[in-house]
């Protein structure tokens, strides 16, 4: 039967990779909130039933009539800077946007949230609403009180992306995706370091399987769902030896970037740090338990290891 799929957040490196699998492998009614068309790079033109509705999410009572027919929704737009700005998206409007759908015909809600308000438990992490950036606050915010209304809502699945990969000529290019070249550009230093930290990534495609998935097996019950969508966990020292490995810099011997040796550095170059930054550098093991990605439901990866990164990176050194 097909259904109703309501998204926003489509013309976002998430959004381009998860449009396209439901395009590609479904026949499903599929409608678009975007504010510019035209940073759309798939076409979305190749095959009926695709509706792209230009508005803001600010607006989002005028679709009200539209929105108690849609049988999924995919959450996936956000704002990234300026408090009032991200306090009227990533809050006011998302939290407006779940109330109009109707529980008796919309099977589930699939919110995007951020792994970066989790702590190693899974359970909400208390630094990022109190210290995070206007981001990270407000998506603790919401995430609160989509938990308190959530019994009168369709069944929610918050999903918590980790660190995210993506991009190529037709898609936007996530933060972590266009910043790889830098990091490669400092591996014959990197090289010599080593550190104790550890964490999390997935690619777009990977997390667009793994929403397909979702979409096809909604919920049987109105509890509230968690998903942190993450391969399994690698050190940062895996990675640079991997790196190291693909790009053939030997490593002969390694210093330790000690938390005060890493003091030490700030202090010399006079970085500036936010207090959320100054945690981040303390709290080193960005891990959850139990992370999802498509082997978990026996589906292909696309981006399952550290070389399959550099693979696609497509960086030369």
């Amino acid at each position: 039967m097909k259904k109703r799929i309501f998204i926003t957040g489509a013309s976002g490196c998430i959004g381009h990779y998860i449009v396209e699998k439901l395009m590609q492998n479904t026949d499903d009614e599929l409608f678009l909130l975007v504010r510019n068309p035209d940073k759309l790079g798939f076409d979305y033109k190749s095959r009926p039933n695709v509706n792209i509705i230009v508005g803001n999410l600010r607006d989002i009572n005028q679709f009200q009539d539209l929105l108690s027919t849609i049988n999924s929704a995919i959450l996936i737009a956000t704002a990234w800077g300026g408090y009032q700005e991200v306090l009227e998206i990533n809050v006011k409007a998302n939290l407006e946007l779940v109330k109009l759908l109707n529980p008796q015909i919309c099977e589930q809600i699939l919110y995007f949230s951020t792994a970066s308000i989790l702590g190693q438990n899974n359970n909400l992490l208390p630094e990022a609403g109190e210290i995070g950036t206007d981001y990270i606050r407000t998506k603790y915010e919401c995430l609160q009180e989509l938990l308190e209304i959530a019994p009168s809502l369709p069944p929610l699945r918050v999903l918590f992306p980790t660190l995210v990969l993506g991009g190529d000529a037709n898609k936007p290019y996530s933060h972590l995706s266009g910043g790889i070249a830098d990091v490669v550009k400092w591996i014959n230093l990197i090289r010599w370091f080593q550190a104790d930290a550890s964490f999390h990534f997935i690619h777009s495609a990977d997390i667009a399987e793994v929403i397909y998935y979702l979409v096809n097996h909604p919920p049987k019950f109105q509890e509230t769902e968690q998903f942190v969508l993450g391969n399994p966990a690698i050190t940062l020292n895996q990675a640079i030896e991997t790196a190291c490995q693909y790009y053939k810099k030997p490593i002969y011997f390694r210093f330790n970037l000690s938390q005060s040796l890493a003091n030490f550095f700030i202090w010399l170059f006079r970085i500036e740090m936010a207090e959320w930054d100054r945690f981040c550098l303390n709290y080193r093991h960005f891990t959850y338990q139990n992370p999802v990605h498509p082997a978990v439901y026996n589906l292909p990866a696309y981006c399952s290891n550290f070389t399959d990164v550099l693979n696609l990176s497509q960086v030369k050194n």
